[in-house]
């Protein structure tokens, strides 16, 4: 195996800001084809990226992109985008389940409108962008199904007071443990990913708490590093695994992690899931607190 993605096709959800355009650009450096599968096509000012402007800074990294339009709430449109992506770039070798919908509200609080979104785009969302992608990722050399979702874990304290949350998320972790049962004789790797804490994207800010989260988060970087090895891993041998960023980056031989901090000053926050810590300078939040 070769530790490059030249000449691989990605199609990734979510891909026009953040953690799915970082990853994207980190393949395009190696000359890799990326489907950008995503909501945005007309900038938003909280929330700034589109496909358009992502394809540009794909391209701009060496990459060949391809914006798409597409809702992964909705049949019709991932077929229609996963049929342009090979009808495109002649392949399908790898599928980044990164779109995620969030909000933490209790049961008192959450509408169902919120709760349906959530697992249509979490849950629903990945287990369909799979089902479209296998015809093609089971005819690819290595193909791969990359999913963010955290290890499952069954403990109580995980599931309150965001239990609509902790559902739609686990969710996805649960396509990945069944679909890496059941596709390990075609050879597609199917594995999670989840960072050790925050990551500085527009909706952690938005949502979680502002400037004061950011400062105290990771950059996108550090998840596309470790996606990027994992990838690049033998699909037959890497399979049905819950990594975590900072691990699967010390089994390459990263054990300095400050270069991805957005304000080394300030210790990073320990992210949803996780129980404790795994390397240096990372505390827990209120989020672990009294739990």
């Amino acid at each position: 195996m070769t530790a490059s993605l030249r000449g691989k096709t990605l199609f990734i959800t979510g891909a026009s800001r953040g953690i799915g355009l970082a990853i994207a650009k980190k393949a395009a450096r190696d000359g890799a084809n990326i489907a950008i599968a995503a909501k945005s096509v007309a900038e938003n000012p909280k929330i700034p990226g589109t496909i358009y402007t992502a394809a540009a800074e794909i391209e701009a990294e060496g990459g060949k992109a391809l914006p798409l339009p597409c809702d992964i709430r909705f049949d019709d449109q991932v077929a229609a985008a996963v049929s342009k992506t090979v009808e495109t770039f002649r392949s399908l070798d790898i599928l980044i389940n990164n779109a995620s919908a969030i909000d933490l509200r209790g049961i008192d609080l959450l509408d169902m409108k919120r709760f349906d979104l959530m697992h249509q785009i979490n849950a629903r969302g990945a287990y369909l962008c799979a089902k479209y992608a296998l015809p093609h990722l089971r005819k690819g050399e290595n193909p791969h199904i990359l999913t963010l979702s955290p290890p499952p874990d069954l403990n109580p304290k995980w599931f309150a007071p965001n239990l609509a949350y902790t559902m739609a998320k686990y969710g996805m972790s649960l396509v990945t443990l069944g679909l890496a049962k059941e596709l390990a004789r075609d050879g597609v790797a199917v594995n999670s990913l989840w960072p050790e804490t925050a990551i500085a994207t527009a909706a952690v800010g938005n949502l979680l708490g502002g400037e004061e989260i950011i400062r105290r988060s990771r950059k996108p970087e550090i998840v596309a590093d470790a996606a990027h090895a994992v990838l690049t891993r033998p699909s037959r041998a890497c399979t049905g695994n819950f990594f975590i960023d900072v691990r699967v980056l010390a089994e390459e031989g990263v054990t300095d992690f400050s270069s991805y901090a957005v304000d080394p000053a300030y210790e990073a926050v320990l992210d949803f899931f996780l129980d404790a810590p795994i390397s240096p300078r990372v505390q827990k939040s209120a989020f672990h607190g009294g739990k």
